[in-house]
């Protein structure tokens, strides 16, 4: 039997579909109006970006001291089978709207790009698609071996899913991937429902999970 499918078996049918994590006190946004299947939102591990090239590009999570360790890349309509919905007619995210996310991605001329190439085809103003970047985010845990290492660390992907299982109630393998490079960690994906009631089943995302038995975890900076 594969590792993947003996953690699906240990961690039981009862998981899938199950509800993600709520946010107290804090409004849902609103619902995307088009045709996909589900969200992918993608947390890049920063210090692994920066050793791959993106030291090169001046962004602040490449700065010594940042401290920067998992940060939110993008959040994107996907399918199953259909291709994935790209760069889409709509006005761009406005200075005000770019104001409003300050924060939540490194830098917003990735907030303005991630806008305009995926949240576009959401149906969704900017406002409310950071708004729902937002959301997404606030509801997921980030296990504390990986909050901030000072320290180098060398785990296998699957060690990487056991700890973000652990510390988010009802994800399973099947609604997330490990991406790696060279080695490295590169970031960690998610899907979410498209009314963003529970994690989604993506097995297209799930297969390209890295397949190296380790990888390195740099430390942030």
């Amino acid at each position: 039997m594969s590792r993947r499918a003996f953690k699906v078996i240990s961690f039981g049918l009862a998981l899938i579909g199950a509800p993600i994590a709520a946010i107290a006190q804090a409004a849902a946004p609103p619902v995307a109006s088009t045709p996909f299947d589900y969200y992918v939102m993608t947390l890049s591990w920063a210090p692994g970006f920066c050793d791959l090239g993106g030291q090169d590009t001046s962004s602040p999570e490449c700065a010594a001291g940042s401290g920067d360790g998992f940060v939110v890349h993008g959040l994107w309509p996907d399918n199953d089978y259909r291709p994935n919905p790209e760069a889409c007619q709509g006005q761009d995210a406005s200075p005000a709207d770019l104001a409003d996310e300050h924060g939540l991605y490194p830098n917003d001329s990735l907030a303005a790009y991630e806008y305009r190439k995926h949240g576009t085809c959401t149906g969704l103003s900017a406002h409310d698609y950071f708004a729902t970047v937002r959301n997404v985010r606030q509801r997921l845990a980030i296990p504390a071996i990986l909050q901030a290492p000072h320290q180098p660390l060398h785990l296998s992907p699957g060690d990487i899913e056991q700890a973000f299982m652990a510390a988010n109630a009802n994800l399973h393998p099947d609604n997330m991937a490990v991406t790696c490079s060279n080695g490295e960690l590169i970031d960690v994906r998610f899907c979410i429902a498209k009314d963003l009631s529970s994690y989604a089943i993506c097995r297209k995302v799930a297969r390209h999970s890295c397949q190296r038995g380790s990888i390195a975890v740099a430390p942030v900076r």
